[in-house]
């Protein structure tokens, strides 16, 4: 999260070359998860209707928000070039892991 702003800013990356720097909440995957404070799934990206490419190589997607004092201070967000990669033992994985960082942070 940028400070008090409702945007995203990109943080530590690895990956293709991306446009989506800043995501307004709301926008795409991250935004919508952003707003809901909830895990987002997504088995098909191309079957969202406010899917942000970040690269064409994407097929799947998983963001977790990270939850600090009830307010989203941050997300981890795994992008996959498989459909429908992502067990509930992912989920499960990566959302402990949100918590323990919201511990430390």
């Amino acid at each position: 999260k940028n400070g008090d702003k409702e945007e995203l800013i990109l943080g530590p990356y690895v990956g293709a070359e991306t446009d989506h720097t800043v995501i307004p909440f709301g926008k795409g995957i991250c935004g919508q998860v952003a707003v809901s404070n909830e895990t987002f799934v997504v088995p098909d990206v191309h079957e969202q209707d406010n899917y942000l490419s970040c690269s064409i190589d994407t097929k799947a997607e998983i963001v977790v928000p990270i939850i600090k004092n009830g307010e989203n201070i941050g997300q981890i967000d795994i992008d996959s070039h498989t459909l429908d990669p992502f067990t509930a033992e992912d989920r499960e994985m990566l959302e402990w892991l949100c918590d323990e960082i919201a511990k430390i942070i």
